[in-house]
């Protein structure tokens, strides 16, 4: 069972890079954005700092998925997906499923729609900048409900 081991140990590393990711983009980087803390242009600013990061966040939602689907698989634990008291695998899937389309697809048709432009289409950055972290909270909130849910029902604790 070392392979599930390994698994796990890599699942896990995937996570705390990724959700750590969010909860730093959330908390800090667009925070110091908004107030201006890079420099005048926020946006050029929020775009580097993305460009660095995007690639982290995708490798490891790749991860993620990769090692969830085999440790699914190799521990055939496929039944728990008919189970409400399994809601955390549930959780997990609908949580990788978003940020998957949000980082594969989503950011990069707007990535495509920005080509050449130094600001994003609204005249008002700082509504932009506004909205953009107030979905990063959620998404943050949403992912730790996960983990939290993760966490305490592989150990056996159900709330169901």
């Amino acid at each position: 069972m070392i392979d599930v081991i390994v698994a796990r140990a890599l699942h896990v590393l995937a996570v705390v890079i990724w959700i750590g990711g969010v909860s730093m983009a959330t908390t800090v980087v667009l925070s110091a954005v908004r107030r201006g803390d890079f420099g005048e242009n926020r946006w050029l600013a929020f775009q580097a700092i993305q460009r660095r990061f995007v690639w982290q966040a995708r490798t490891a939602v790749i991860v993620v998925a990769a090692t969830g689907i085999y440790m699914t698989a190799r521990l055939d634990l496929w039944s728990r997906f008919q189970s409400a008291g399994f809601w955390w695998m549930h959780a997990m899937v609908c949580v990788w499923l978003l940020f998957a389309i949000i980082l594969f697809v989503a950011d990069p048709l707007a990535r495509r729609r920005r080509r050449g432009h130094h600001t994003p289409a609204s005249a008002r950055p700082e509504n932009d900048f506004g909205r953009m972290q107030r979905i990063h909270w959620i998404l943050l909130v949403l992912s730790l409900i996960t983990v939290f849910g993760a966490v305490t029902g592989s150990q056996g604790w159900s709330v169901f």
